[in-house]
């Protein structure tokens, strides 16, 4: 019981992370992975410990709490947060030892991590109510409002000044955005040119135009870059003292061969430079002169949203990126000074230039009495700004934080998450209804985002259960098996998504497509306007780049840990400069969400290797193999229980061995709820691993099958 007590307070006490940190710090030497985790787990088994002393160091067992899967969790999110190393050893390549490097260290004296995560949980008060005067208003309306559900009347209709709508996947939010407009105008007689709907893509804008313009109304629709250039087009003579242009892809690739030249170097030498040999596989060199190129001028980019100058941050990267990150900084010296003489700005510039003059002469801010905007989980610091220099006495954000996923561009989930900090008086509309994805779908979406803590979905149509998680030994029967699924359906090509987490599984995919006749298009995270498929044509995608858009049948290919979290870039410089901003792991996990999300009906997640990412979680293995879930509310069968704690009672007096180390309590009292009835059902068990389920799996199921 005291043992107990002494885990319960460590459990509470401790950021789990800085545990990991600490025993870096404190181990004497290099460690593997395996060990690290065996050394905090407190596995007495392990010979290294024993060799080396290990369990006599103060942070020995410290996560022993923890299971070990856990812990590995903790480990890779420290890795892709650039707070621990992982590295070659000099004596064998095929080895990789973690250490904790500058960074890991400056975590250990001033804890962020945990607080980005703490800041990314569900801290909103949904605190929209359906009164009964709402629903009098709803009846009076039903002309208008009868096929909405009352979340989504309420979203349209509210008098309130702030509100935030937060919009599922597939709760129908364009169509609730429109509505209000529609409402405004017509319920409200606002004039149309004092509203302003902001959305994010040029897409969405025509889209949002084109349904208004059906409804018979023409209002004021733009995205950030759009409102801005006409401010600065409208008062061009005021802001600049001579003509400023926005520059061209030729103006783009004039500016980096001339930088290139600067530092004696030319394309193919930089870019042998710059990519890995992995990252230019697949690749033709125009590709790669495109991918050279952005990543220089997002660089600037980074420093203006930031509002900071370019400084050079190459001696803040890992000794091994320094040259890399140098070179990057001085061709981003280089095109800024070159953009300033020659009168060039970019999309960024505008929005820049627009919010000083508009702050410098605020007798030319326009005045708005509605700003709706959409997509508002993208919003990044600078727009905000823009947001708060209009100062819109009547605010309407729809936006879902489950959906966030562009923090390496500068977006911050905060801004969404702390609406109501912003706007005390704010009213939160919660569209939960989807209306999309079957009941399967819905309920695996919920449980792939459950720690975000925000409120559950709710399906809206009941379907046959057709999500697999499968495993493949490579990739070429992975791709095989997508080919054969897409082949043997009747599916309408153009209704089926092939999504990837990196434009290299698309190239290869794409490939075995073609020599399969299978006609696709492919939507990359660098694909320019918006493509899409037309009669026959399957999508192939990146998930970035699918984002908003459905399909009856879905796969997602490559669903391991190697991908999700996505250990590879196609952009170094973004991990040079951009890592300390964003939770890397987070917001791969709402990567993986908006990746499932998009299906209808059909969802096959497939991998290679033993494992998919353990982004997919035991509840959602659950889901997938139709075992019911562990709730609260599920008695222990207690018969069942008394015979397995016999049954473990014998086996630990013929091993000689603690009943706790045949299966603790707590798996046996999960064995007892869950009643698995077949070696797949009880690998889903909490606790059990594939040795104890070869050692003991089939007797369990014997015992269980009794009852």
């Amino acid at each position: 019981m005291k043992e107990e007590i002494v885990k319960e307070f460590k459990r509470n006490s401790t950021l789990d992370h800085l545990n990991v940190l600490k025993s870096l710090n404190e181990i004497p030497f290099p460690v593997g992975k395996n060990l690290l985790i065996d050394f905090l787990s407190g596995d007495y088994k392990n010979k290294s410990i024993i060799k080396n002393n290990l369990e006599e160091l103060h942070n020995f067992d410290s996560l022993s709490f923890l299971s070990k899967d856990e812990i590995k969790k903790i480990i890779d999110n420290l890795i892709n947060n650039k707070l621990i190393d992982l590295e070659n050893t000099s004596f064998n390549k095929y080895v990789k030892v973690l250490s904790i490097n500058q960074k890991g260290r400056q975590e250990l004296l001033n804890p962020t991590l945990q607080d980005k995560k703490l800041k990314n949980k569900f801290s909103l008060d949904t605190n929209s109510e359906i009164t009964e005067k709402d629903k009098e208003t709803f009846k009076e309306l039903d002309f208008f409002l009868g096929k909405f559900n009352d979340q989504q009347k309420k979203a349209i209709i509210s008098n309130k000044e702030k509100i935030l709508c937060l919009a599922g996947a597939g709760s129908g939010k364009t169509t609730v955005l429109t509505k209000r407009i529609e409402f405004l105008i017509k319920y409200k007689s606002i004039n149309p040119e004092k509203i302003l709907a902001i959305t994010f893509t040029r897409k969405a804008k025509q889209e949002m135009e084109s349904r208004l313009a059906i409804l018979g109304i023409h209002t004021n629709v733009e995205t950030f870059n759009s409102f801005c250039e006409k401010i600065l087009k409208r008062y061009e003579s005021k802001i600049y003292n001579r003509r400023i242009r926005v520059q061209s892809y030729q103006d783009k690739f004039l500016a980096i061969s001339m930088a290139l030249d600067m530092l004696g170097l030319d394309m193919k030498t930089a870019i042998e430079r710059y990519f890995t040999i992995s990252q230019q596989k697949n690749k033709t060199q125009t590709q790669l002169s495109n991918l050279l190129m952005n990543d220089c001028f997002s660089v600037l980019e980074y420093f203006k949203i930031k509002n900071q100058p370019l400084t050079d941050f190459s001696e803040e990267v890992e000794f091994e990126n320094r040259e890399n990150a140098r070179m990057i900084f001085q061709i981003a010296e280089y095109l800024k000074k070159h953009m300033d003489i020659q009168g060039l700005r970019d999309y960024t510039d505008q929005v820049i230039d627009a919010k000083k003059f508009l702050t410098e002469y605020s007798e030319y801010v326009p005045q708005y009495d509605y700003i709706l905007i959409d997509e508002y989980q993208d919003v990044n610091a600078m727009q905000i700004d823009l947001l708060n220099i209009l100062n819109p006495k009547n605010l309407f954000a729809v936006g879902d934080p489950r959906q966030s996923i562009f923090g390496w561009r500068g977006s911050d989930i905060n801004f969404i998450l702390n609406f109501q900090k912003d706007y005390s008086e704010a009213e939160v509309i919660s569209l939960t209804k989807n209306y999309r994805s079957n009941n399967h779908i819905v309920n695996l979406m919920n449980k792939s985002i459950k720690e975000l803590s925000l409120p559950d979905l709710e399906h809206y149509k009941q379907g046959e259960k057709q999500i697999e998680l499968l495993e493949f030994e490579n990739e070429t029967l992975e791709f095989n098996f997508v080919i054969k699924k897409i082949l043997s359906s009747s599916i309408p090509r153009e209704r089926i998504f092939i999504l990837a987490r990196t434009n290299r599984q698309l190239s290869e995919l794409s490939k075995t497509m073609k020599d399969n006749q299978i006609n696709h298009i492919v939507k990359s995270d660098e694909t320019k306007g918006s493509i899409e498929a037309r009669e026959g044509q399957a999508t192939l995608a990146t998930i970035h780049a699918i984002k908003g858009l459905e399909a009856d049948m879905v796969f997602v290919i490559g669903a391991n840990e190697q991908n999700f979290p996505c250990k590879a870039s196609d952009h170094p410089v973004l991990e040079m400069i951009k890592i300390q901003d964003y939770d890397k792991e987070e917001e791969e996990k709402r990567l993986f969400y908006v990746a499932i999300s998009r299906a209808k009906d059909i969802l096959y997640i497939t991998h290679t290797g033993k494992k998919p990412t353990y982004f997919i979680t035991d509840e959602m293995k659950n889901i997938i193999n139709n075992m019911p879930e562990a709730q609260e509310d599920i008695p222990v069968n207690q018969l069942l229980l008394e015979k397995l704690k016999s049954w473990r009672t014998l086996q630990a007096k013929e091993q000689q061995l603690p009943p706790y180390c045949i299966f603790p309590d707590k798996t046996l009292e999960e064995i007892s709820k869950k009643s698995p009835k077949t070696l797949e059902h009880l690998e889903l068990i909490k606790g059990i691993g594939p040795a104890k389920i070869e050692k003991y799996g089939n007797e369990i199921i014997e015992i269980v099958k009794e009852f």
